[in-house]
């Protein structure tokens, strides 16, 4: 592995527990305002980056390489709506997405091709990750302030079960 990759894989390690810690901030606003469901589908959401980090964590070390994790920023806590703090979610896995598109084009120029094999998991689930936030989206538009229906969808966002994260 090239210290440039070394370096940005180890970065990206802090960014996927600084996302971690973003959507824990808001599982936390909206259990406060009594938005139990999407609390937990936020909580679920905190333990998959959680692991997500963990993941290239591992990565790093089966490499035999110093894996390392910077300081994060304190994540946003105020949101005016449910909404709000959704869109804030879109916007952080369009992030996310745009980091891992950036390392997985440094791998490949770098030709470090078993960090490339281990960037195209992360690839795919972007892919995913950015969908479900997406429709999340597009449903609280829907049903915008009606009291019914936003309880009708955190009922749902509490249904959300943790899905195992390969390699962690």
């Amino acid at each position: 592995m090239t210290p440039t990759v070394l370096e940005a894989i180890n970065r990206q390690i802090s960014n996927e527990f600084s996302a971690s810690f973003s959507y824990l901030a808001m599982a936390a606003w909206c259990e406060h305002h009594q938005f139990t469901g999407a609390g937990h589908w936020l909580r679920v959401q905190s333990q998959e980056e959680h692991a997500h980090a963990m993941k290239l964590f591992n990565f790093v070390l089966a490499r035999n390489h110093q894996a390392s994790v910077a300081g994060i920023e304190p994540s946003r806590a105020d949101f005016k709506s449910l909404l709000e703090v959704f869109e804030a979610a879109q916007k952080q896995e369009h992030v996310v997405t745009g980091q891992i598109d950036g390392l997985y084009e440094l791998a490949f120029t770098e030709k470090v091709f078993a960090a490339m094999a281990e960037l195209q998991w992360f690839v795919t689930e972007q892919v995913e990750e950015e969908q479900v936030i997406r429709e999340i989206v597009t449903k609280l538009r829907m049903v915008k302030d009606d009291p019914s229906s936003l309880l009708d969808l955190d009922r749902e966002l509490g249904a959300r079960s943790a899905a195992p994260t390969p390699g962690v």
